[in-house]
């Protein structure tokens, strides 16, 4: 992405590409387990910030009816905001929170998290709904999210960033403690940009037997990769593809009732210089090689590089 005073904000649409949420399995958390004793891991396909990679699957209120509308509130803090491998906080702490309502196959949900972007937004805030139908023992989730970010620096191209995305997901228990994810994402104007993104992800998850752990904890170990490509940006950006790329992650969270604490290594394959095109990190160094069409000045970023993150959340079905 050519990098001129015109072109902020084209980097910032870039950046918040990273910022597409596929809410993954997240909300699965709060559909109902297979079983009383035994919980399944919840695998991160590369979600919004405050479900994390796993979180207990419990089973509705004994004292509700079945048609009662039920809620998920939870609310966290990590050492870096990372989705998709790429930092959405410049490498620093964030906070977040969110609130779903489910009745049946429907939910809807909202949340809202701190971010440092190269516009400056006072947060990131999306409202989604969709489905979760179960078809045998495989649970689906067919969902679209909106995207906003309050408070950014006005102008650019294209005048703001807010964007929609529909997304697919998919998940079956493998015996009693392994769990399998697959899911997928479409935005026809990924970040006002105009380009188009696809993004394709699958996963696994361990849990430990609760035989082995004390009453009330659970402890799984997940891990998921993911594809990501787009289309061309309007001419007013440059007009090129964003690049596309892969990412993966590993880690172990450890429950208790509703305390949870991740764990977790983050790394894609971007190299420096296009993790710069991709995000717009105004922090990024010189140095780097040189792309007459998409980074003329050989900018390099640290924003997709690997690093390990600590996250800490509470959540109340």
């Amino acid at each position: 992405m050519r990098q001129s005073d015109m072109s902020l904000d084209s980097r910032v649409k870039a950046s918040l590409v990273a910022a597409i949420g596929l809410l993954c399995l997240d909300g699965l958390a709060s559909s109902p387990a297979r079983a009383q004793t035994q919980q399944q891991p919840t695998i991160n396909l590369g979600s919004r910030g405050w479900g994390a990679a796993y979180a207990p699957r419990t089973t509705p209120s004994a004292d509700r009816e079945p048609e009662t509308i039920q809620f998920s509130v939870k609310a966290g803090v990590a050492s870096d905001y990372i989705y998709r491998g790429v930092t959405l906080s410049d490498r620093k702490p964030a906070a977040g929170a969110g609130v779903e309502a489910t009745y049946r196959w429907l939910y809807t949900a909202a949340t809202a998290a701190s971010v440092n972007l190269p516009t400056q937004p006072s947060g990131e805030m999306t409202v989604s709904g969709g489905v979760r139908p179960t078809w045998g023992s495989v649970d689906f989730d067919l969902g679209v999210t909106y995207f906003a970010y309050p408070g950014e620096m006005p102008g650019g191209p294209t005048n703001g960033i807010e964007y929609w995305e529909a997304a697919f997901r998919a998940a079956a228990p493998v015996g009693e403690s392994i769990r399998v994810a697959a899911g997928y994402a479409y935005s026809p104007n990924v970040s006002n940009t105009g380009a188009w993104s696809h993004y394709v992800a699958a996963g696994i998850g361990f849990e430990l037997p609760s035989r082995l752990l004390p009453p009330d904890v659970g402890v799984a170990f997940t891990t998921a990769a993911g594809y990501s490509w787009f289309g061309r940006q309007v001419p007013a950006l440059g007009g090129f593809n964003l690049p596309a790329y892969l990412n993966w992650q590993a880690g172990i969270t450890f429950s208790h009732k509703s305390f949870n604490v991740d764990l977790r290594y983050y790394d894609t394959n971007l190299s420096k210089e296009n993790c710069y095109v991709f995000t717009g990190d105004p922090n990024a160094t010189p140095g780097g090689r040189i792309n007459s069409i998409t980074n003329p000045d050989g900018l390099m970023s640290r924003w997709c590089s690997a690093t390990l993150v600590a996250k800490v959340w509470v959540e109340l079905n």
